[in-house]
């Protein structure tokens, strides 16, 4: 689902028809569909660790990440951060904006340095109604999304947090890894109290599991980074 064209993204800010036709949720587009969307996207540049939007801010924009990835989290009502998942090039962000009087249920931060395209929900909503193939395929990306949530509800039922977390981490691996000598390396650094609100257990427990998972050869830390064998 990311860019064919990542690398060549982070020398421009410009969103090309190229870029933005080899992605999967714009790959039916017409030539012409592909060119509305570029007349209105906004480029927006942040830096590592700086929020996008906050939890509870009125949803008027959804962005589209070109490059770098982007973590969405929400607070609990004890109000510790809730790791709910991060989103690479590609990837909507912040859809509530096609919402009617819509809050962001979550916060957006980029955990890398990240470039992304904005789009008003005004704006996107008058393209969508004079290109509706373009909302028929934003339609599918959100089911694909719906299908992921089924499956990561799925992954909660492991009989063991060593299973719960070896699986969360392959998904994982899976949307953000590159191929090693020594497996699938996770692009980025985790947290063991991120993985604990991805797995749905306690830090502590998720520490034991994870020295479980190495001591067995299933992972592999490469400084901050983990691969999957």
């Amino acid at each position: 689902m990311g860019f064919l064209c990542d690398e060549s993204a982070r020398k421009t800010a410009a969103l090309s028809p190229l870029c933005i036709g080899s992605l999967w949720v714009f790959e039916h587009l017409r030539p012409e569909e592909v060119k509305a969307i570029i007349g209105i996207a906004q480029p927006r540049q942040y830096k590592k660790r700086q929020i996008i939007f906050t939890q509870g801010d009125p949803a008027s924009e959804m962005f589209l990440v070109r490059y770098g990835r982007v973590k969405m989290s929400r607070l609990s009502s004890e109000g510790n951060e809730l790791t709910l998942d991060i989103m690479k090039s590609g990837d909507f962000v912040g859809e509530q904006a096609l919402e009617e009087s819509f809050t962001y249920p979550f916060t957006a931060t980029s955990i890398e340095e990240t470039l992304a395209f904005s789009f008003s929900k005004g704006a996107f909503e008058e393209l969508i109604l004079e290109y509706p193939n373009i909302g028929l395929q934003l339609i599918k990306k959100l089911t694909r999304r719906i299908n992921w949530l089924a499956s990561r509800a799925e992954i909660m039922t492991s009989s063991t947090l060593e299973d719960r977390l070896l699986k969360v981490l392959s998904t994982v691996a899976l949307e953000h890894g590159e191929q090693s000598s020594h497996g699938i390396v996770i692009q980025f650094p985790l947290t063991h109290e991120e993985l604990s609100f991805l797995v749905g257990a306690h830090r502590v427990s998720v520490t034991k599991a994870m020295k479980n998972l190495k001591e067995s050869g299933k992972l592999v830390q490469q400084g901050k980074k983990l691969s999957l064998s």
